[in-house]
């Protein structure tokens, strides 16, 4: 008689992560509920993470604007991204937005962009932190740790830095919410999928907490079709 053995699925999700870094993978990490690979699209491997909900996954949609394709347009409280596309379409992501206090709005522009970048937070933020008895870093390498996450999109006004940014998190489950100092979160996937379309110079209008989206957009529902075959 045969006995199968049944083998936890953590035992062997850790088997494979020793695996990986036994091989060289020093860069294995946890992005958006899967073990990957820092820089190889291979080797994935599912593990159970909190997750956003399903309407903050990224989808496209049908969109009147009177916004140029290329267009960034956020809508903080809706907590939605959109990248104009044209011809009455756009991609929509979800997004993680600044908590009570710290939502802003205004038109800027992408003026640098950057890939795992390293975290410098302001000393305003130091201080404010530590005035909560918390203690934070004041540079952070990019990487797993990194608040920033896998991209990062710094947004100036006037040619300088207006200390806000679009990026990626280490705590995907916090897209949808009021979290952040400020800035604009994104799952990495997200992100990463944002950063290799928009470019530097590309126009942000920031929809504040008080504002109407119906100044810049309407919805109009989503492109099923285009939502099913994404790129």
């Amino acid at each position: 008689m045969t006995v199968k053995k049944l083998v936890s699925p953590l035992l062997v999700v850790t088997l494979l992560m020793v695996s990986l870094f036994a091989s060289g993978a020093a860069h294995a990490f946890v992005r958006d509920g899967t073990l990957a690979r820092q820089d190889v699209g291979t080797d994935i491997i599912t593990v159970a993470t909190k997750r956003p909900k399903p309407q903050f996954m990224r989808k496209k949609v049908r969109l009147d604007t009177k916004e140029r394709p290329g267009t960034i347009i956020i809508d903080t409280n809706r907590k939605f991204l959109y990248f104009v596309e044209g011809n009455g379409r756009a991609t929509r992501y979800g997004v993680g937005v600044g908590r009570e206090g710290f939502g802003w709005a205004g038109t800027v522009k992408v003026g640098r962009k950057a890939e795992w970048p390293d975290w410098r937070p302001p000393a305003t933020m130091i201080a404010r932190e530590r005035r909560k008895g918390r203690k934070i870093p004041s540079f952070v390498a990019g990487g797993i740790n990194n608040p920033l996450g896998a991209r990062a999109l710094y947004l100036h006004r006037g040619g300088r830095d207006t200390i806000y940014r679009i990026h990626g998190t280490n705590q995907p489950w916090t897209i949808g919410q009021n979290m952040s100092s400020g800035c604009i979160r994104m799952m990495n996937k997200d992100v990463e999928h944002l950063y290799r379309r928009a470019s530097i110079g590309t126009k942000v209008i920031v929809i504040g907490p008080s504002g109407k989206s119906s100044r810049y957009y309407n919805e109009r529902g989503i492109d099923i079709l285009a939502t099913l075959f994404r790129n």
